[in-house]
């Protein structure tokens, strides 16, 4: 559990968080949400230790295991995956390095034993023997291909590297877990075994994401960041907004009634403070009058972004229409068949692979070399819609 204390965080002049009091209890995962530059990563920099408050504590167990999603791909170029991933729990990483090195002195002592045998024990209690098996299956539920677990980390795709870094913040379960923004260059199925993988996290975890579906999913508190504030609320995104919507509702209707009332007062104190029979009432009216308070409905301070397109002539009905697309390279069929037709208005989402999704983007697009191999393999009719917008055609030539 982590009990944060009257906490306010300020650099120089300005203030992050003031007063904060929040308690996040094991078996709960709660997402921080808030705009950008209002102090999510740095919140997360305080849990653990990076940064010190200006005011107020941060109490954590003492023997707690903190792990955080580090965001330097390259930090760990020289190591090996599998070992990146146990580096994950510190203390079994330095027993079994200390471990290693007295197994291979030439001049072992009669200490050089005692030490051996008081690591062993360490190592048993800590589960070591079954460490590299924990991160392999690990790296696999992730999608890291088993080819890469003995490599360093530098010769590994860049998008495996996000994956080895996630597996080792998750590695062996640690009591307090610290994810900044982990969704981020992840294709649909990692997505999905994070998310499974945190459902069943019976530790306290804090996310920070701008992934909605993914709090929705994981999330059963949410923590918003506001004016300097922290607020939570039960529930999952969804739930927040909805409650937050509500309360606003709820502040306005609140507000309505007290100015019905106000305005009541203020008529009857016109009407009758110059009325010596009812002066006291009057008095006494405006004293009520005084107490009565309006609250304030401060608009969030997120923006959201917005793009005005500025639309000379209307589009056609059909924008794009993809036949039966297949693309291979040698003897790998990386896009097979692949039909599909995008109307006006549609908003689609494409899952999938990384590199299937960038391959199919890249030749809608026309934006690499690679589409005149792809030639080879199918014919591309081009022409325009009333809007001057090119519409691909692709069609498979039978070649396979």
């Amino acid at each position: 559990m982590i009990t944060v204390k009257d906490v306010t965080l300020k650099f120089g002049t300005r203030t992050l968080f003031e007063n904060v009091n929040l308690k996040f209890l094991d078996g709960e995962c709660y997402g921080l949400i808030g705009a950008n530059g209002s102090g999510k990563s740095t919140f997360l920099k305080l849990l653990n230790k990076e940064l010190e408050t200006t005011h107020g504590e941060i109490i954590i167990p003492k023997n707690a295991r903190i792990s955080t999603l580090e965001q330097d791909h390259y930090k760990y170029d020289c190591y090996m995956v599998l070992d990146v991933v146990i580096m994950g729990n510190k203390k079994l990483y330095d027993i079994r390095e200390e471990k290693d090195k007295l197994y291979l002195k030439e001049d072992f002592s009669e200490e050089d034993g005692i030490r051996l045998g008081e690591l062993e024990a360490e190592f048993l209690e800590l589960s070591g023997w079954e460490a590299e098996s924990e991160a392999g299956n690990l790296l696999s539920s992730l999608g890291v291909d088993i080819k890469y677990h003995n490599m360093k980390m530098k010769d590994i795709p860049n998008n495996d590297k996000v994956k080895v870094l996630l597996a080792k913040s998750l590695f062996m379960n640690p009591d307090i877990l610290l994810l900044d923004e982990p969704t981020n260059n992840l294709d649909i199925d990692a997505v999905n075994s994070l998310s499974e993988f945190l459902i069943n996290y019976n530790n306290c975890c804090i996310v920070v994401s701008h992934d909605r579906h993914f709090l929705n999913n994981v999330c059963t508190h949410m923590v918003d960041i506001d004016y300097h504030k922290m607020t939570l609320y039960a529930g999952n995104y969804d739930f927040w907004r909805t409650s937050s919507e509500l309360l606003q509702k709820q502040i306005k209707e609140s507000n309505k009634k007290k100015e019905e009332k106000i305005k009541e007062l203020k008529d009857f104190i016109a009407r009758f403070q110059a009325n010596a029979s009812k002066s006291k009432q009057a008095t006494s009216r405006k004293k009520i009058l005084e107490k009565i308070e309006l609250e304030e409905l401060v608009p969030s301070s997120r923006r959201y972004p917005y793009v005005d397109f500025k639309v000379l002539k209307e589009n056609a009905r059909e924008v794009l229409v993809v036949d039966s697309l297949t693309y291979k390279e040698g003897d790998k069929k990386l896009l097979n068949k692949i039909s599909f037709t995008v109307f006006k208005g549609d908003k689609i989402a494409l899952l999938g692979s990384n590199i299937q999704k960038t391959l199919l983007f890249d030749i809608i697009m026309k934006q690499k070399n690679m589409i005149k191999d792809l030639l080879n393999f199918v014919q591309m009719q081009v022409f325009h819609t009333s809007k001057a917008i090119t519409v691909i055609i692709l069609k498979e030539m039978n070649l396979f």
